[in-house]
């Protein structure tokens, strides 16, 4: 089973143009923890939007997600998924299926800060903590809210993306989407390393 990328996609290509806008008013801001981003660091921005210009560095999902977590929630048949949006949006990771007919995982690094996903004011968001890190859980896909979920957990220059997508036919539709998508990201989230 392949999640599709291309509904999380448009919904941000919605957006994208206006929330560029607003950043080139409201310029840096506040900086978080006294750590400014300088032009030449690695979360340089793309001209005119605000986005930094790659995705955050130090954690690549396709690799350093340990083993003993994609078996523990029993994660099988890796896949590629990156993907970009206009704006200089970027997702890079992969995705994967929970063996026996559960749900399937896309699990990616983007230069979405939870900052943006917050503005866009979609269904039920929840902002909470994992592992000492800001996180915000949403429900994006507006025609099945019940059965996706989008987890963002910060990270330098924008925020390691897990999105479940647990359909009524999998032996895990009994279960909420987004506790569903907290768990696996509770095991995920202490893997990225305290600088990424």
């Amino acid at each position: 089973m392949k999640v599709p990328m291309t509904s999380k996609s448009n919904a941000w290509r919605v957006g994208v143009l206006a929330l560029g806008a607003a950043f080139v008013l409201v310029g840096c801001g506040s900086s978080v923890g006294g750590d400014a981003n300088p032009s030449g660091s690695a979360t340089a921005t793309n001209v005119g939007t605000g986005v930094a210009a790659d995705v955050p560095s130090g954690f690549k999902p396709c690799e350093d997600i340990p083993q003993s977590v994609l078996d523990s929630e029993k994660l099988r048949m890796k896949i590629p998924a990156d993907s970009n949006a206009s704006g200089g949006i970027k997702w890079r990771g992969c995705q994967w299926v929970q063996s026996g007919g559960g749900y399937g995982a896309t699990i990616q690094t983007t230069n979405i800060t939870l900052e943006m996903v917050r503005d866009r004011k979609f269904r039920d968001t929840q902002e909470f903590t994992l592992d000492g890190r800001r996180a915000i859980s949403t429900r994006q896909i507006e025609d099945r809210p019940e059965t996706t979920c989008t987890l963002n957990t910060e990270m330098q220059g924008g925020s390691l993306e897990i999105s479940l997508t647990n359909p009524s036919t999998a032996t895990t539709a009994h279960l909420d989407t987004c506790e569903l998508t907290r768990a696996l990201a509770q095991k995920i989230v202490p893997a990225i390393p305290a600088g990424a």
